[in-house]
């Protein structure tokens, strides 16, 4: 299977992942045709190479033949890509980061998707960048993308709705969203992560390090000076384990605490199980079990990560009557995961996603979500369950 990995170790932007795609072997030609479909005027692709600290790599830009400011809603977006003749997987793909993007910015600007008003990302640059990325990976027939954690700067940026904190609200919304893993920049106080970027990979990348061979390797650079590369790094190769029985798409550690109670009341057990999942447990839970003298008695079981073992460990013992809490470390396999937000005829509902070798194989509405919305509506829970999954929600979900 042929797959990509993003390497994000100075940020990333629209223009730097199409540069990296060109770079690692993406035809300019080819993409030209495949933008051609596109009913979008006033541009004209730009390839320049270039050598920045020391590394060879490409300066890609879709330079404007008129500057001026483009605002558009997300149905003129929509229109638009629909209005194409790219391939079906292409348009979905490219809606569904638009679709990432202006739920983000709703929830900024605290108001609804549809009444989002695109500035930055509704330029006819940036919507290049956005179809340009999705082809490329469709033109060198990248079956998974990977990421890993990305750089995000500080300082301020420069809007449309003027000078806000860098990473940008949006750019933060995407990732909070996606869950996904971020590290600082330890000097730049510059933006180096754009939302466009950040959708780009929040919608269409698992994010973790894949087994892979690697064929070759492309730097797509941005407009910026730092003290290193302002670049990012795309491997193109083929998975090592396609055979694998288990689609595993991470590993890790999680640590097993327990204890043992026989005197302690049912309302202080449930508070104490409360507060362990409020304090960061993965997951907590009672079973029932005989101790000394035949008495009666509950094992407290909580899972954690490694870094919480101190504190879950501590909470224990001052929350209950337990001496003392046993813990053991056990190996973990995850399938991937990541959360969507649909519209419901009641309001929004969070989708989870699981995903194996970069595919969604199940979703599940989030059950707060759904009881709150019964409750205010009015309506059976059931109904909003079914709602997440109409046809109209569907299409928030095209496949990978």
């Amino acid at each position: 299977m042929r797959i990509a990995y993003v390497d994000c170790f100075s940020g990333a932007s629209g223009n730097m992942l199409v540069g990296a795609l060109l770079d690692v072997g993406l035809d300019l030609e080819a993409l030209r045709r495949e933008l051609a479909k596109l009913p979008l005027q006033g541009y004209e692709l730009s390839l320049e190479a270039q050598v920045r600290h020391g590394l060879r790599g490409t300066k890609f830009s879709a330079l404007l033949q008129h500057r001026h400011h483009d605002h558009r809603h997300l149905a003129d977006i929509e229109a638009l890509v629909e209005g194409s003749t790219l391939s079906p997987e292409v348009k979905a793909r490219s809606l569904a980061v638009f679709r990432r993007l202006a739920c983000a910015e709703a929830r900024v600007h605290g108001t609804s998707v549809d009444e989002v008003h695109f500035h930055e990302v509704g330029a006819v640059d940036s919507i290049v960048d956005v179809v340009s990325f999705v082809v490329g990976l469709e033109v060198l027939h990248v079956e998974a993308l990977y990421s890993s954690p990305l750089t995000l700067g500080g300082g301020t940026v420069h809007t449309g709705h003027g000078l806000l904190p860098a990473p940008a609200p949006a750019t933060l919304e995407i990732l909070a969203e996606a869950r996904a893993p971020i590290r600082r920049h330890p000097q730049a106080e510059t933006e180096l992560l754009t939302p466009t970027a950040a959708a780009l990979l929040a919608e269409l990348a698992v994010f973790r390090h894949p087994p892979m061979t690697i064929e070759a390797v492309g730097y797509g650079f941005g407009t910026k000076e730092l003290d290193r590369p302002n670049a990012v790094r795309i491997w193109l190769g083929v998975g090592a384990h396609r055979n694998a029985p288990l689609p595993v798409e991470e590993r890790d550690e999680v640590v097993l605490l327990e204890c043992n109670l026989d005197d302690i009341t049912g309302e202080i057990l449930g508070y104490a199980l409360e507060q362990c999942l409020a304090a960061g447990a993965l997951d907590a839970w009672f079973t029932p079990i005989q101790m000394k003298k035949n008495r009666p008695g509950v094992k407290f079981s909580l899972l954690t990560t490694p870094d919480l073992v101190p504190a879950l460990s501590e909470l224990l013992l001052r929350e209950t009557s337990t001496l003392g809490v046993r813990y053991t470390v056990y190996q973990r396999c995850k399938a991937g995961r990541r959360t969507r937000r649909v519209e419901t005829p009641w309001g929004e509902v969070r989708l989870k996603e699981k995903i194996l070798d970069g595919k969604v194989v199940a979703r599940s509405p989030e059950y707060e979500d759904c009881a709150r919305l019964a409750r205010e509506a009015g309506v059976p829970l059931a109904q909003v369950y079914q709602a997440a999954f109409q046809p109209e929600a569907a299409e928030h979900f095209p496949s990978l």
